[in-house]
């Protein structure tokens, strides 16, 4: 798993409108899958760092906590209903949302669309 966030960057560089979106989004998010932590420390839209947790002194803007299974049918090409958006899985039970709602409110598209990029698109090559 920490390997598929690390590589968020890369995606992140071969799309620059997404970047655009977060130019204004330096905040570290926390995503736990399976109990397991994991901090993305963007900059100016920018991930500069992805560490594995737990740690009690990593502070966070917010969560998204799911479970691995969860995970891999967000990022099928076409998901199921319900996993095809973070807000999806936290209404069928399989995803929760914590922390400062506001901030990840007034950035959703760009996270949305960094969360989104390990998807294989069919219409992508």
């Amino acid at each position: 798993m920490i390997q598929t966030f690390t590589q968020l960057q890369r995606g992140l560089d071969q799309k620059p409108h997404i970047t655009r979106l977060g130019r204004l989004f330096s905040e570290t998010v926390l995503i736990e899958v399976d109990g397991d932590e994991y901090y993305l420390v963007f900059e100016k839209g920018r991930i500069v760092s992805v560490r594995e947790g737990p740690s009690r002194k990593t502070p966070w803007r917010f969560a998204l906590r799911t479970d691995a299974d969860a995970l891999e049918k967000f990022w099928q090409p076409i998901p199921e209903p319900g996993f095809h958006d973070i807000f999806g899985l936290v209404k069928i039970g399989r995803g929760r949302i914590d922390g400062d709602i506001l901030s990840l409110v007034k950035n959703l598209r760009f996270f949305k669309e960094v969360l989104a990029l390990p998807c294989a698109k069919p219409y992508e090559h």
